[in-house]
């Protein structure tokens, strides 16, 4: 099955990987959960607890309008849907998407150094 693999902080690529739950598990890892947030036949698959795992916030998802109204975290891919399974993404997915998530990446914050008190030495 030909995927879009989406890392945090890279630009998206193809990959052939088998449709087997396992292998689905390895790219997100761990629980997969999915989305439908496109018009297109297209799923984006996802680490079902990568919030509250605290994974490194990956892409935004947008309305029509271009607002965000949610984050994944962690590594997700996107995939063809056919019926009730996930299937390859076709040539014009692939270039569309990998287009859309090579546009936008979201990258962690510095961590704020602590601020000690004027008189703790």
């Amino acid at each position: 099955m030909t995927i879009l693999v989406v890392e945090p902080g890279k630009p998206p690529y193809p990959r052939q990987i088998p449709d087997t739950l396992q292998a689905m598990q390895e790219i997100v890892g761990g629980d997969i959960d999915a989305t439908y947030p496109y018009e297109d036949p297209v799923a984006l698959i996802f680490n079902s607890s990568g919030k509250f795992a605290g994974l490194q916030p990956n892409r935004l998802l947008r309305l029509e309008n271009g607002d965000p109204y949610d984050v994944v975290c962690g590594t997700f891919f996107l995939a063809g849907l056919g019926g009730e399974t996930f299937v390859s993404l076709t040539p014009e997915q692939l270039r569309k998407y990998e287009s859309l998530y090579s546009r936008e990446m979201l990258f962690p914050l510095p961590k704020k150094k602590e601020r000690r008190n004027e008189h703790e030495r």
